[in-house]
């Protein structure tokens, strides 16, 4: 075999290495369908899982702004860490049902969200900072009590 040849035949098995681990890495990001964890969301396992480039945001048909979770006061990822490990958490409110009722979120089913608090430092309360959690993996970040949302790429 010639030199160009074997060249060239080393460069497409190079690219279609490439390709098959591309592809390999889109399907396996992928959770299978109805996996649940306690309270109905999902295991920190996949939702911990970043969002590669151009990787959809679980929400993002919401039409918020999405922010990533590395913009947000450290406290948010605190709170996300907590959240992907089930607890325990500083608040007795921290997991209850968020109700939607200013509906600034997309409208689900009554037990389909849940809140957390994202603490704010010198707060004697819990603040107004919270972190909304959705069944399908969807992550909301409010820094004004439910007033306005920010979709959040916890990947990033």
């Amino acid at each position: 075999m010639g030199s160009r040849k074997r060249i060239t035949f080393a460069l497409v098995g190079l690219v279609l290495l490439v390709v098959a681990g591309w592809l390999i890495r889109e399907v396996g990001s992928d959770p299978a369908p109805g996996d649940s964890g306690p309270a109905g969301t999902a295991p920190a396992s996949q939702s911990a899982k970043p969002g590669g480039q151009g990787a959809a945001v679980p929400g993002q048909d919401s039409g918020l702004r999405v922010t990533a979770l590395s913009k947000l006061p450290q406290e948010a990822t605190t709170t996300w860490r907590l959240i992907e490990k089930g607890g325990p958490y500083p608040y007795d409110r921290d997991g209850v049902v968020f109700e939607n009722r200013e509906k600034r979120l997309p409208a689900k089913a009554r037990e389909y969200y849940h809140e957390y608090t994202v603490p704010t430092p010198g707060s004697r309360d819990r603040g107004a900072r919270r972190l909304i959690y959705g069944k399908e993996r969807e992550l909301y970040y409010t820094e004004n009590h439910y007033d306005s949302f920010v979709l959040v790429d916890p990947g990033k």
